[in-house]
């Protein structure tokens, strides 16, 4: 069977999918008794669920050593695979390896037009959210906004407002750019938070944005502050 006709007929399971959500939202490892618990489900039902998102490579499993004697339970979490459902399919993992190749060996005029490009994008996705308009939405509205977004953009983060010092602390638990990463962390990296400060300054208008934790420099996530400074 095709790839993509595999990944479609696990994840058509409203179940099976909401775990794999949650395993991405929360970005930690699951026992089958965790799963189990949470969606309410039967242990042998949550083995089943795990154990098809692994058969596609979604998840990976190993043994959890705990040093006490009988069969060690079996620890699942996030593999490095990326859905892509596209009928026909098509290679954009490759467009993106070259494109951004093609910045790369442009220099540092690249660098600038990759990161314009990246805040220009960021910017169209809220611009393009449905009921958005910036104007008349409170904070925390813009926040469900930003947060709707980024889980329609694969980031899944999660968002909290600091009325004391007027700034928005948030978590992206999974990176929609890792495929990648590999070309050039940093200038990966760097594209992204033009992404997310075009996010941002289309309903804030002006931000200062800082890289608190990065996902790929041994972090469970990448964590950011965005200092408000016109809302």
């Amino acid at each position: 069977m095709d790839k993509t006709l595999k990944v479609t007929n696990v994840l058509s399971d409203p179940t099976r999918f909401k775990i794999y959500e949650h395993i991405i939202e929360q970005q930690k490892e699951f026992t089958v008794s965790e799963i189990s618990n949470q969606f309410e489900i039967h242990p042998n039902v949550a083995r089943l669920h795990l154990t098809k998102l692994e058969d596609i490579n979604l998840l990976i499993s190993y043994p959890q050593k705990t040093g006490k004697g009988g069969r060690p339970s079996r620890l699942y979490r996030l593999s490095d695979e990326v859905i892509e459902l596209n009928f026909p399919h098509r290679d954009y993992r490759m467009l993106s390896s070259i494109a951004l190749e093609a910045f790369i060996e442009l220099g540092e005029p690249g660098k600038q037009a990759l990161f314009q490009t990246g805040k220009k994008y960021g910017t169209k996705v809220i611009e393009n959210y449905p009921a958005n308009s910036s104007h008349t939405l409170t904070v925390e509205q813009k926040i469900q906004i930003l947060e709707g977004a980024g889980v329609v953009s694969g980031m899944y983060p999660k968002f909290s407002h600091n009325t004391k010092n007027n700034s928005i602390s948030f978590e992206v638990n999974n990176c929609p750019f890792k495929e990648v990463v590999s070309k050039d962390q940093p200038m990966v990296c760097k594209m992204h938070q033009s992404f997310l400060k075009g996010m941002f300054e289309a309903l804030f208008q002006d931000i200062e944005l800082i890289e608190t934790e990065n996902m790929f420099l041994g972090c469970n996530h990448c964590s950011y502050v965005a200092k408000l400074t016109n809302i």
